[in-house]
């Protein structure tokens, strides 16, 4: 029981709640619920979990309020669960701390998937600093990238865009943060800039180009650095 991983759902729809905790117990996490977000903060505090599914939509408050005061203390992952939809919700959420947000109604496969990935991020270790996916190695000490052995030749833009992204695999990175880490706080809007340049970087790293396999779009939102799943 002490080995396996923890995971705190909050949500405060029983049925919901139920299904999730069943879900993640069926792939053999140990499971604490909460029904709200004051009792959700008390159980991330005391359990300490290796990762949080959160509703934003709960009774005593917004979970967005639940993601800034956990950011103050912990860096742990965070997944949404939530019947909004839009951009503005999914971006909101994404700047305030969350790690991934996944639509209301969703399915245990592709909810245990993305939970697989935020813990396989989440332990990711070592002192080993290299970041390796597909043919392609970045070495952040030499501040070098090789694919299939070869120096990649990158502008210090490019270097600095995919740097940001693979330091944060699985996670879904928005414009305004990418934007804010590579150009700095004053072009946050600006997002031309990323388009440019990803395209740009995307036929220097990837296979496919036109079919981008790690530098992966989230629509609408921003992007997302999948490394190789083995």
């Amino acid at each position: 029981m002490d080995n396996k991983l923890r995971i705190l759902t909050i949500e405060d729809e029983s049925n919901i709640r139920r299904f999730v905790k069943l879900a993640l117990e069926t792939e053999g996490y140990e499971v604490f619920e909460a029904d709200g977000l004051k009792r959700g903060l008390i159980e991330a505090g005391t359990r300490r979990p290796d990762l949080v599914v959160l509703d934003l939509g709960l009774p005593d408050g917004d979970g967005l309020d639940f993601i800034t005061d956990l950011r103050n203390w912990s860096d742990i992952p965070v997944i949404v669960l939530s019947a909004r939809n839009s951009e503005h919700d999914k971006i909101s959420a994404l700047d305030a701390g969350a790690d991934d947000y996944l639509e209301k109604p969703f399915g245990a496969g592709e909810l245990l998937a993305r939970v697989r990935a935020q813990l396989r991020r989440q332990q990711r270790s070592g002192n080993d600093p290299t970041i390796r996916f597909a043919d392609v190695c970045i070495d952040p000490v030499r501040r070098l990238v090789e694919k299939n052995g070869e120096p990649v030749h990158l502008t210090p833009i490019e270097y600095r865009i995919l740097t940001f992204l693979a330091s944060q695999p699985d996670r879904v990175v928005t414009h305004q943060q990418l934007l804010k880490a590579v150009w700095g706080p004053g072009h946050t809007e600006d997002m031309h800039y990323i388009r440019v340049h990803m395209a740009n970087l995307r036929k220097k790293v990837e296979k496919n180009a036109s079919m981008p396999k790690h530098l992966v779009t989230e629509a609408g939102i921003g992007y997302r650095f999948v490394p190789d799943s083995k």
